[in-house]
């Protein structure tokens, strides 16, 4: 470990490298453990900060991870040779992704996400929220979730794993689906009274990514929830008293590919430990390694269309 940094310009915390690169907090802690990188300094109160040009290495190094490499062979690589060895593996990603980009038509997109991934490459923002709101127009909040949204977001998170696109890029293409589920959400119709079940969404601490409880929301408010969503980052403690206060039956939490899996899991055993056992626990993950290893009496759900299924067996069952 370096010493103490001077300052803290053209340096990123560890959670914004986590943003920056997708790869998690504990790996990068694993990392400078095992492989003496990255190699941070640290602030004032201790803190990691990582200066850019270690950044940039890890960007490559995450390229390589996605494209089959293991960590063991790359990680402590200068970046002039993570840079050789991206080269070799690049050709073959590049012509395959040229061939998408140039027949889109006949892949794995419909029409509405491939129209809208091009409007994300040619960084038409307003195109973008207005082709958007068509789509949520014609198809219906809920078809435009499963059928439009959820595409569109698995191939910009593929794209930016070949070097397709930037993180900018990302980013404003959540912040477009982001401004046009909220609007879509504060419209509907609202949930009566006593529309069952009552639904409180959030995430834990140490998550960063909120649209995917976004979409949830926009799924359980279709299906007449009435839901409370406290958006991200809530402590066990307050999640358990919003619930007592929302008097809720369902505590739906997200979570992302960056998500660290054994916090992620000791949190979701807290939180059950602390509800009471008739209020259920669903919580959406992408990871493999949470779906195998579960948390009793908590419902891991790996798609979002699942929502509707397990809101038909909370409706059919006793309570």
């Amino acid at each position: 470990m370096n010493d103490q940094a001077p300052t803290a310009l053209h340096m990123l915390t560890i959670a914004a490298v986590e943003r920056d690169t997708r790869i998690g907090k504990d790996t990068l802690r694993v990392w400078e453990r095992r492989y003496g990188f990255p190699s941070p300094l640290r602030d004032s109160n201790g803190e990691r900060l990582y200066p850019l040009d270690q950044v940039e290495r890890l960007r490559h190094i995450k390229r390589l991870l996605d494209a089959g490499w293991r960590p063991g062979r790359v990680v402590g690589l200068p970046l002039q040779d993570l840079q050789s060895i991206g080269a070799l593996v690049r050709p073959a990603s590049a012509a395959s992704a040229s061939q998408a980009d140039a027949a889109r038509d006949d892949t794995t997109l419909s029409a509405e996400p491939q129209a809208l991934y091009r409007l994300l490459r040619a960084h038409d923002v307003i195109g973008l929220r207005r082709a958007l709101m068509q789509s949520l127009l014609r198809r219906g909040l809920g078809h435009f979730v499963g059928e439009v949204v959820s595409p569109l977001l698995v191939e910009i998170g593929q794209a930016w794993s070949r070097g397709q696109l930037a993180i900018f890029e990302e980013h404003l293409c959540s912040e477009a689906v982001e401004t046009v589920l909220r609007s879509a959400i504060a419209s509907a119709p609202e949930a009566a009274v006593d529309g069952t079940p009552r639904v409180l969404l959030t995430t834990f601490p140490d998550e960063q990514h909120g649209l995917a409880l976004l979409m949830a929301e926009a799924l359980f408010t279709v299906e007449g929830c009435a839901c409370m969503n406290l958006g991200r980052q809530t402590p066990v403690p307050e999640m358990v008293l919003a619930a007592r206060a929302h008097r809720a039956q369902v505590v739906a939490l997200s979570f992302s590919s960056l998500s660290p899996t054994g916090a992620s899991l000791d949190h979701l055993a807290d939180l059950r430990a602390q509800l009471p056992e008739a209020v259920e626990i669903w919580a959406g993950t992408p990871q493999p390694a949470m779906l195998r290893r579960g948390v009793a009496g908590v419902t891991l759900l790996d798609d979002l269309a699942q929502v509707h299924t397990e809101l038909s067996r909370w409706r059919t069952a006793p309570h």
